[in-house]
């Protein structure tokens, strides 16, 4: 017997809608970027819209290992609805940049226990679920910061960014650079941090974007909102 959900929608009816979706081009450009699915994400998010929040229905999907379904179940989820232990398990599972992307921001920031998550992820030894960790803590750098201690996230940006695995040192970096936008007080040990590490300064920015290294980004950044 198919899986059900309250509306009636089962698994299989859309793994076979995704299966009709699949296009060959769509797969190469995302399998550049380490996502292996090829399923446009335009057209992927239409059929969300359309699907609207199926709780049940996500959890499916998400069980499939599949990573179009997995990426459809993150947009028709309700992400207040899973627990602490659930989304532990769904970020060490997520094995495309773009699950975990996703998971991450549209899901555990919407989460009550986002900040709990944050504190156990950042010091993971396991530098995939760390950059979960770190990706918090640049939102809340953003948006929430206070009672955050920046000295103390400084600290520990100075001592592991320059010799962590790729995709946690990008999010390092990412908080890094934050620090040094939002935060007056901050800023100049920030760029010092960032001129001394070195970390993404010869990054390939194609023109009229900013590059990442965090000297650069910051003085762009603070420009553009000192601007008239």
């Amino acid at each position: 017997m198919a899986e059900t959900t309250p509306t009636g929608t089962t698994v299989a009816e859309v793994m076979a809608e995704l299966a009709a979706l699949e296009d060959p081009k769509a797969r190469a450009v995302n399998e550049k970027h380490g996502d292996d699915h090829g399923v446009n994400l335009g057209k992927l998010r239409a059929l969300a819209k359309r699907l609207k929040t199926q709780q049940d229905l996500a959890r499916g999907l998400w069980e499939t290992d599949d990573t179009a379904a997995r990426l459809l179940a993150l947009l028709i989820c309700r992400p207040k609805a899973f627990g602490r232990d659930e989304l532990d398990a769904m970020v060490r599972e997520a094995r495309a940049p773009k699950v975990h992307d996703w998971l991450v921001n549209y899901v555990v920031k919407k989460n009550p226990h986002a900040e709990e998550l944050r504190l156990a992820w950042s010091a993971d030894e396991d530098p995939v679920v760390a950059s979960a960790g770190w990706a918090l803590a640049t939102e809340r750098v953003a948006k929430k910061p206070e009672d955050l201690d920046l000295s103390a996230l400084l600290d520990i940006i100075e001592a592991e960014m320059k010799d962590a695995p790729d995709r946690l040192q990008w999010v390092m970096n990412h908080c890094l650079a934050q620090i040094g936008i939002d935060h007056a007080d901050h800023r100049t040990r920030a760029m010092d941090i960032g001129e001394r590490l070195q970390v993404l300064k010869d990054y390939p920015t194609p023109p009229g974007c900013t590059s990442p290294f965090a000297p650069v980004w910051i003085t762009e950044m603070v420009r553009r909102r000192q601007a008239p």
